[in-house]
Parts: C-alpha cells; sequence; structure tokens
C-alpha cells in the first residue's frame, strides 16, 4: 500500500522508460494477434476464446469472466464459432443444466495454427540467452505477484 510519502514521488526515468516498453510490448502483441487471428477469419475476441477452449471446456458464465465481458457477447461468440465447427456445446458432467463450450478438433488445430503464427511472440525472445529468458520470466512473475 502505498504511503502519502510513496505516493507523491513520481517514477524515476528508468521505471518510466521500462513502463513504456512494456506498454510497446503489449501494443504489437495485440496487433499481431488481431492479424494472425484474421488470417484465419476470425476476430480477436473468438481466437481468445478458441484458445481458452482449447485449453478445457468451460461454460458461459466463466468464459464470459476470463475475457471480461458479458455473457451475451460470449453467447454470440459461441454461436459463430460453432455454426465454422470450431466449437461446440455439450452438456456438464457435474451438472447437465450447464451447458459446456469445447473446442473440437478443428478448433484446437486452428487455435495450433494460430499460436504458431505468431512470430512477434517467439522471433525475439529466441535471441535471448536461455539464462536471460529465465531471468526476463522471473521478472515478470514477481511483477505479477
Amino acid at each position: 500500500m502505498a504511503t502519502p510519502d510513496t505516493a507523491s514521488r513520481r517514477p524515476d526515468a528508468l521505471t518510466l522508460e521500462v513502463v513504456e516498453l512494456i506498454g510497446s510490448v503489449v501494443a504489437r502483441y495485440h496487433e499481431e494477434y488481431e492479424e494472425a487471428a484474421a488470417g484465419h477469419a476470425l476476430t480477436g475476441a473468438q481466437a481468445k476464446l478458441l484458445s481458452l477452449l482449447s485449453l478445457e471446456p468451460l461454460p458461459m458464465r466463466k468464459l464470459a469472466q476470463r475475457l471480461k465481458c458479458e455473457p451475451s457477447n460470449v453467447t454470440g461468440i459461441v454461436d459463430r464459432l460453432e455454426s465454422r465447427g470450431l466449437v461446440e456445446r455439450r452438456p456438464d458432467p457435474a451438472d447437465r443444466r450447464v451447458k459446456l463450450a469445447a473446442a473440437t478438433a478443428e478448433g484446437r488445430r486452428v487455435t495450433r495454427s494460430l499460436r504458431e503464427s505468431l512470430r512477434f511472440a517467439r522471433e525475439p525472445l529466441a535471441g535471448l540467452s536461455e539464462a536471460e529468458r529465465v531471468a526476463l520470466r522471473d521478472a515478470l512473475r514477481r511483477m505479477l505477484g
């Protein structure tokens, strides 16, 4: 928690530069992600939802929470992906009143292809040594708590 003394201090130049660089990396990643999604005739939101479902089937409510959007939005996205054969709805074995959305085999294939096409996410990291990647990973983990 910031004290009045620490809250009034301005960040130093190095901190400001790091924050700006992180913002640039995130923006560039999102831009490439959107382009890769479009290459598969998907919107960014459709690609993110499909990626989540490739990990595990999820109820619509949980998808909405993870994507930070309204459940009605998720329903529309799932409908569009389902019409393309990338997602299916199935009953939850734990509660048959709940429907799970799940990636189909084709949906998982598209997700793999999408991930493989993200050069920006891989190529710069390949230029770092293993020790540098470990240090970067550990620093990012600390930042995320």
